[in-house]
């Protein structure tokens, strides 16, 4: 073996970080990855650790807990209801009520300059103003 690499089914049996398999060590590489992140000035090993773990935890959760990709109306109810906003708040984004009740009903898509609006007034990407089927259909 290198020197670079111990022998990794010894280090994996004496307790070394491996695959998440399920929800409980899941659980637990996220509170030692808190716990290390915590550090203020964390040791050389401390920082590798973080990687690895983080490099872990990200792996199961888009595997076994993917987040939806949510399409832009959705986007902007929710913008919508968490800002305690009305259709009329957004009108100088939209240009005008009925379009914004034609884009949320899914009436209407949104342009470009709709996504720059957007995008400047909640500081989010542009990109999650944008459907990703109709990127995927152009594909």
């Amino acid at each position: 073996m290198s020197r670079v690499l111990a022998n990794p089914a010894e280090m994996i049996a004496q307790g070394a970080p491996h695959v998440i398999h399920n929800d409980a060590e899941l659980k637990a590489y996220t509170n030692a990855l808190f716990q290390l992140t915590a550090l203020k000035s964390p040791s050389r090993s401390e920082v590798e650790a973080i990687e690895l773990l983080t490099l872990l935890v990200e792996r199961y959760e888009q595997e076994h807990h993917p987040i939806p990709v949510a399409d832009p109306a959705s986007v902007v109810r929710f913008l919508i209801e968490q800002q305690n906003l009305t259709q009329r708040d957004l009108v100088p984004q939209f240009g005008s009520e009925s379009a914004v009740s034609m884009f949320l009903a899914g009436h209407r898509n949104l342009t470009i300059e709709q996504v720059r609006k957007l995008s400047a007034r909640f500081k989010l990407p542009a990109d999650v103003f944008i459907s990703k089927r109709a990127v995927g259909a152009r594909a």
